[in-house]
């Protein structure tokens, strides 16, 4: 890669890091895994930037590669997963810099399926349509839509547990 390409990759990273982050942190429901995400996103899209003719599609190619990557890393880790009789000590959320919505909205993405959250992340907060979230996870576009039906079917139930307290 040569100079100029270079200083223009670090200008797209600049640029767009927060908003990759945002949608890094939503498909993993965790801060450090995010910027790991985003970071291995990144060098593929450092690898691949000279090959990558249209500037305009950067985002919906990082977008990509972070799907991909994070869905080989929880098939990666569904088979280091074992079961046991002894619970693990659960790490406590630091809740001082966020509201009380955002964090409620975490764990309730954080009780969804990998593909489920996937495909939410994707539909309403990335904004992408039903068709072009099949393309993303080559999946039919019933696929998507069941898959989204169903999630937001059980955001809605654990919402109504989760906010039950406040009527």
């Amino acid at each position: 890669m040569g100079a100029a390409s270079h200083d223009e990759f670090r200008d797209f990273v600049a640029a767009r890091r927060p908003t990759l982050l945002r949608a890094a942190m939503l498909l993993t429901a965790d801060r450090a895994d995010a910027e790991d995400l985003l970071q291995a996103a990144l060098a593929k899209t450092y690898l691949a930037w000279d090959r990558i003719k249209d500037r305009s599609a950067l985002d919906g190619y990082v977008r990509r590669a972070m799907v991909n990557i994070n869905i080989s890393w929880w098939r990666r880790r569904r088979l280091e997963e074992y079961p046991t009789d002894e619970m693990p000590d659960m790490p406590v959320a630091d809740h001082t810099r966020r509201s009380e919505l955002h964090d409620a909205l975490e764990r309730l993405l954080g009780r969804l399926s990998e593909r489920q959250r996937t495909a939410v992340v994707l539909r309403y907060y990335e904004d992408l349509t039903e068709t072009e979230i099949a393309e993303t996870l080559g999946v039919s576009v019933g696929t998507v839509k069941s898959t989204v039906s169903r999630a937001m079917a059980k955001l809605r139930e654990d919402a109504a547990q989760e906010f039950a307290h406040l009527d």
